[in-house]
């Protein structure tokens, strides 16, 4: 079995699956490389309270540092995602088998000194490693377009992402569990939407708040549950009290990515607002895999590897087709249920973290030669 190694900065949920899948197919010859400890914002957030798994090295250290740089050099293969440089760079400067793991390098567009700046960072850290047997993982639908526009990975690009826990459901049960199920057998259904993710400008939370406005004056009947905290936590509260929304939107909280699964379970609706600056969404695939009908925004990361439109789920671009979206779903309870039996067979069928880990060790056996898929993880992006 090859060895693999996998170097990021700081292990957590949505790394568990894929990492576990990879340690019991190599037989135990993997070890995840973990050079930083996880962020304030994140523990805050309900994360990192799961036990490290014994394959998980940290390197926070010179010392543990200086092991971990033997291991990446040694290994059959290499993932590598954000740590410090100087612990790829002999493996890259001995052309060995790499694969770089990386979201779109451009959320704020092309132009400016930020896209400048970003431009000169890559070509002068990556441009002299463009070998062969250096691939991108595009963990983002936009990342190879960004990363072939200066010159990098052409041709050696693969889609990929985050690979959050797949949950397996007899469907037919987990859908009888929807709101509009239990309260009216899907007939004039009182539909369950739901939100969850940090409380900041470029998640778009008050888009959700500003839809239930609309579907409220329409006289839908509905329940909007907003999940998490963050910097607009006040102005969303303000803005359902300003709008009369306390019968029928609620603010949770944050809440345990356990607790999060759980109300996924129980929501006809899953709303993903973020704008360009969301580089994958795991909830994106948590959704889906909950049965839920999801409603996103084309631009995030995910999207477009995931959702088909009007097959397993639905997209907009504006804040009018969001609105028009919701009312598709509340309307038309038999294609919601379609649309969530769909979206949870694309993520128990193609996207997951066995099928990824599988997939990649196929790629790494046969040194990437031969190996094809049409679709899904490490099919060419």
């Amino acid at each position: 079995m090859p060895k693999v190694v996998f170097v990021s900065n700081y292990f957590n949920h949505h790394q568990a699956p894929f990492t576990r899948a990879m340690d019991q197919l190599t037989e135990h010859q993997f070890t995840f490389v973990e050079t930083a400890p996880m962020d304030t914002e994140r523990k805050q957030m309900g994360w990192g309270q799961e036990s490290k798994p014994g394959y998980v090295f940290q390197a926070y250290e010179r010392e543990a540092q200086a092991k971990a740089k033997n291991m990446i050099l040694e290994a059959d293969a290499v993932i590598w995602g954000s740590c410090p440089f100087d612990l790829i760079k002999p493996r890259l400067k001995a052309k060995k088998l790499t694969f770089a793991y990386s979201e779109r390098l451009f959320k704020e567009g092309k132009s400016g000194l930020a896209y400048w700046g970003r431009v000169m960072k890559y070509k002068l850290k990556l441009g002299r490693y463009q070998y062969p047997d250096h691939y991108l993982l595009c963990a983002s639908a936009y990342a190879a377009g960004d990363y072939n526009s200066i010159g990098l990975f052409k041709g050696r690009t693969l889609k990929w992402g985050y690979f959050p826990e797949l949950k397996e459901y007899d469907i037919s049960d987990l859908m009888s569990r929807k709101l509009s199920a239990i309260t009216t057998g899907w007939k004039h259904p009182k539909a369950s939407i739901l939100w969850a993710g940090r409380l900041i400008g470029w998640k778009h939370p008050d888009a959700s708040i500003k839809a239930a406005y609309e579907l409220k004056k329409k006289g839908y009947s509905f329940q909007l549950d907003i999940i998490g905290n963050g910097e607009m936590e006040q102005q969303l509260k303000q803005m359902i009290q300003e709008m009369d929304l306390s019968d029928c939107v609620k603010m949770l909280g944050a809440m345990s990515p356990v607790q999060v699964r759980e109300h996924m379970e129980r929501a006809d609706i899953f709303l993903f607002t973020s704008d360009q600056n969301e580089g994958w969404g795991a909830v994106l695939n948590e959704s889906m895999n909950s049965g839920c009908v999801v409603i996103a925004n084309q631009v995030i990361g995910s999207v477009p590897y995931l959702v088909k439109d009007g097959e397993n789920g639905l997209t907009y671009y504006s804040d009018i087709d969001l609105l028009k979206q919701i009312e598709n779903v509340i309307v038309n309870p038999e294609s919601f249920m379609k649309l969530g039996q769909n979206a949870y067979s694309t993520i128990k069928e193609e996207w997951n973290s066995f099928i990824a880990a599988q997939r990649l060790l196929l790629l790494i056996e046969n040194n990437v030669e031969g190996q094809r898929w049409e679709s899904g993880p490490v099919s060419l992006a």
